[in-house]
């Protein structure tokens, strides 16, 4: 019996690996000395993107009988995947150990879901594809319960669990279908056995796209597309603010990931029906999530239809079905998980022990209290606006032209339209910073750590605005 090559896999057999050593080690910390086992984690991520970074060779490399692929796109998902949960686990430190929540089982569940993640990003059957989502989705339900004693975040996990089953039962199904339709779990065979029933079988060409709604289906709600984004407000809002956090930044890239592997490698030669679909789904996305934003008092709630809207503009880039367009959608899928780490970074200071910073008023007169982290947030706002200068107007606008090259300009034009109605809600949070009374008068103190991470999460918004050829090239050639 041949061994088989362990290499491709070292970073997820190494999170394995410390994972399991941080439960045990954990098991013999004293509350009061928590700060070991997120010692731990972090260096754990730290060690993931550097034997990431040492085996990238630039080639795509296939292990495990063909189920784990290595590639560029990939390895750059990955070690963006990393850095979102290192700056994670960063910003929520200070927030769980006022309120007694700081505990290894939140890190362990963490490592876990992003175990999941890069098993996501590097699956290449339909197997390794749903043991990866469903790793990851079972260790985010147990986190969004992670406070026992809320009632509010244990609703918003039975709510996240109920209907995240119902969406994972629908890509079980759509991909049972495929599995008897082309007789193979390989995402490379399935491709080539799709292009010839296209040429030769009309049966099984109705078929495939039966078994293709049932998919897309269940990466709509992974991706958080509407109408299958019914979830998000409440789980946002009731699960704690660094779970809200994860949640929202680091599984988007996971997803993205599931969708170039799924649609676009597997299902590639069904690109007509399924850009017909994304579009259905873009255009409800863009226009429900920017407009129910603009009735929200609570941030978290408004950050979820935020988020609906943006996830609206990644499907846009994907539907182009070009390799310009997949690179807009990468490119606005990383602004956009970095942007929103941001964001929440700076909710989570605002919080303290018996306060939560999740409303519109508790921005009030920020700049007041602390003109940096107002400047921060004013530059992260103005990235999610899409305001020339920033990264998120290079991605709205590579994204923009990506669907004009295709000739669907109407589509296009109303992303720009809505997007224009979507800036109100943001602009809002900018008047309470800079134009309205401090609603409290205690100090913000942020940790050094906490303070350098968001200055520098706020300036990457700058710097990959003014010099987006630092990004998008990654982008241009992961996908190549």
């Amino acid at each position: 019996m041949n061994m088989p090559d362990l290499a491709p896999a070292y970073p997820e057999i190494f999170l394995l690996g410390m994972a399991c050593a941080i439960l045990i080690v954990d098991l013999f910390v004293r509350p009061e000395k928590r700060i070991i086992t997120y010692a731990l984690t972090q260096l754990t991520l730290l060690g993931a993107i550097g034997l990431t970074v040492a085996g990238m060779t630039g080639e795509t490399t296939l292990a495990f009988n063909g189920g784990f692929i290595r590639d560029p796109m990939g390895d750059i998902l990955k070690i963006f995947i990393y850095v979102v949960s290192f700056g994670v686990f960063l910003y929520g430190r200070d927030y769980l150990e006022a309120r007694g929540l700081h505990k290894g089982e939140y890190y362990l569940l963490g490592l876990l879901a992003i175990l999941g993640m890069a098993v996501l990003v590097s699956a290449h059957t339909l197997l390794n594809l749903y043991l990866g989502l469903e790793m990851l989705s079972l260790s985010l339900y147990a986190l969004a319960a992670f406070n026992r004693d809320s009632g509010e975040a244990s609703e918003a996990a039975m709510k996240y669990y109920v209907l995240g089953a119902i969406a994972s039962g629908m890509l079980l199904y759509g991909m049972s279908l495929l599995y008897g339709l082309t007789g193979s779990l390989d995402i490379a065979q399935i491709a080539a056995r799709i292009n010839e029933a296209l040429q030769v079988d009309g049966y099984r060409q109705t078929a495939l796209v039966f078994s293709l709604a049932f998919v897309v289906a269940g990466l709509a709600f992974k991706l958080t597309l509407a109408p299958f984004h019914m979830w998000a407000p409440d789980v946002y809002q009731g699960a704690p603010t660094p779970v809200t956090l994860f949640i929202s930044s680091a599984p988007k890239i996971a997803a993205f990931a599931m969708v170039m592997r799924l649609l676009v490698t597997g299902m590639g030669g069904l690109s007509a029906q399924w850009q017909d679909m994304l579009a259905a789904l873009a255009v409800l996305s863009i226009g429900i999530g920017n407009v129910v934003a603009i009735a929200q008092t609570n941030i978290k709630r408004m950050l979820a239809y935020s988020t609906v809207s943006h996830v609206g503009f990644i499907a846009l880039g994907i539907l182009a079905a070009t390799k310009v367009g997949y690179t807009s959608a990468m490119f606005y899928t990383l602004v956009y998980a970095l942007t929103t780490l941001g964001a929440f970074g700076v909710i989570l200071l605002l919080s303290r022990k018996g306060f939560e910073a999740d409303q519109l008023s508790d921005f009030n007169g920020l700049n007041d209290r602390h003109p940096w982290i107002a400047f921060v947030m004013l530059l992260l706002l103005a990235s999610m606006i899409g305001i020339p200068g920033t990264a998120g107007f290079v991605a709205k606008l590579s994204v923009l032209q990506s669907v004009v090259a295709i000739d669907k300009v109407g589509l296009a034009i109303y992303a720009v339209l809505l997007s224009v109605v979507g800036a109100y809600y943001y602009l809002r949070v900018m008047w309470y910073m800079y134009f309205e009374k401090p609603a409290s008068e205690l100090s913000i103190n942020p940790s050094l750590d906490v303070n350098a991470a968001l200055s520098i999460n706020g300036l990457l918004m700058l710097l990959f605005g003014i010099f987006p050829g630092l990004l998008m090239a990654l982008c241009v050639i992961t996908l190549q």
